[in-house]
């Protein structure tokens, strides 16, 4: 890779982080305003690891739990596709490999918002396999601590 292909990666990956600190600050329109342009750049054939982030936390950004879907599934198929034309699988990225937990996690949220349990519970437990690759730290914790009250929601559903 060219230092400039590097330099634009490393632009890419710094737009998602301003957008993502508006989202965080309580500014969702302009998060999904600057997520939506960025996509608009990126599209279908941009690198694997920009499409999964930006699917991943456009996702947060919409009202609709339908349209929530829709991008936390684009999200799922940029990590497990093919690495934007490259050869490669997404998959077996390392740093694209490490959302998928919160990827599943976040469909199966998305499917129990849409009061459909028997995919968030395929996804809540693709969520669980995933999570031999989470450390003992703060991220791990937080995302089997997210698993278990998702599966609570998902049992509460489901009587």
């Amino acid at each position: 890779m060219t230092e400039q292909q590097e330099a634009a990666e490393d632009t890419v990956m710094t737009r998602i982080g301003q957008a993502l600190m508006l989202l965080h600050g309580g500014d969702r329109e302009e998060a999904r305003n600057r997520f939506g342009a960025l996509w608009a750049e990126i599209g279908e054939t941009g690198e694997a690891f920009h499409r999964c982030t930006l699917a991943h936390y456009m996702a947060d950004t919409q009202d609709d739990p339908g349209d929530e879907l829709a991008w936390d599934l684009r999200a799922l198929a940029a990590a497990e596709g093919p690495d934007g034309g490259r050869g490669t699988g997404a998959g077996t990225s390392p740093a694209v490999r490490a959302f998928s937990p919160s990827l599943h996690l976040s469909l199966a949220a998305d499917y129990l918002k849409l009061h459909r349990p028997e995919p968030a519970r395929i996804h809540l437990d693709r969520a669980r396999a995933a999570m031999d690759s989470l450390g003992e730290d703060g991220r791990g914790d937080g995302m089997r601590t997210a698993a278990a009250r998702l599966e609570r929601l998902e049992r509460a559903l489901g009587e």
